[in-house]
C-alpha cells in the first residue's frame, strides 16, 4: 500500500506527464512580428517587469504601460524601488500576456532610460487606459513632480500565440 505522500506524488507526476504531452503538442506560434498580434498593446493589461537587485536577483513587478512609437512606456514613482533598481543597472525585460485565447505574447529586452519631461500627460495616457479619466487624472495629480517615465525600447523582442491550438477551421 502506497502512503499518502507517496500517492500525491505519483497523482501529481502522472499529472505532469499528461500536461506535458499536451504542451508540446501545442502548435504554438513564433517568430511572430508585433503586427501580427493584432490588438494585443492595445489592451489595458496588466505587464509584468523584470528589474535586477543590488544582489542580482530577479525584481517581477506588475506595471501599467502603453507601447508607443516602438518602444514601452511605464509610470513610476521617482522613489520607487524599480526605478532604483533600473538606476543602478538598466537592463530590463517586460512581458505583456493575455489569459484568454489565443494566449498572446510579447517579450521586450532593453535597457531603461528615464523620460522627465512631459512626464503627467504620457503618464495620464497610460493610467486612463486602465482606471478611466477621472480616477486617473486623481492618481497623476496625486504623483506629479514626484513621478518619471520609464523609457524600454527592444533590444531583443519574442512575440508568439497559441492562435493555431484554438482556431475553430
Amino acid at each position: 500500500m502506497l502512503s499518502a505522500s507517496a500517492a500525491c506524488r505519483r497523482h501529481w507526476s502522472s499529472a505532469l506527464r499528461r500536461s506535458t504531452r499536451r504542451h508540446y503538442r501545442s502548435p504554438v506560434r513564433t517568430n511572430l512580428t508585433l503586427e501580427d498580434l493584432g490588438d494585443l498593446l492595445d489592451k489595458p493589461l496588466v505587464a509584468v517587469l523584470a528589474t535586477l537587485r543590488m544582489d542580482g536577483s530577479v525584481l517581477l513587478s506588475p506595471v501599467y504601460h502603453e507601447w508607443r512609437d516602438g518602444g514601452v512606456n511605464i509610470w513610476g514613482a521617482q522613489q520607487n524601488v524599480k526605478v532604483r533598481h533600473l538606476r543602478h543597472d538598466p537592463r530590463a525585460t517586460i512581458l505583456v500576456a493575455e489569459s484568454d485565447p489565443p494566449l498572446r505574447a510579447v517579450e521586450v529586452r532593453g535597457r531603461a532610460r528615464f523620460i522627465e519631461q512631459g512626464v503627467s500627460e504620457t503618464a495620464l495616457g497610460i493610467v486612463t487606459r486602465y482606471e478611466g479619466p477621472e480616477d486617473g487624472a486623481a492618481d497623476v495629480e496625486a504623483l506629479r513632480g514626484a513621478d518619471i517615465i520609464i523609457r524600454i525600447e527592444p533590444g531583443d523582442i519574442r512575440v508568439w500565440d497559441y492562435a493555431d491550438e484554438f482556431s475553430t477551421g
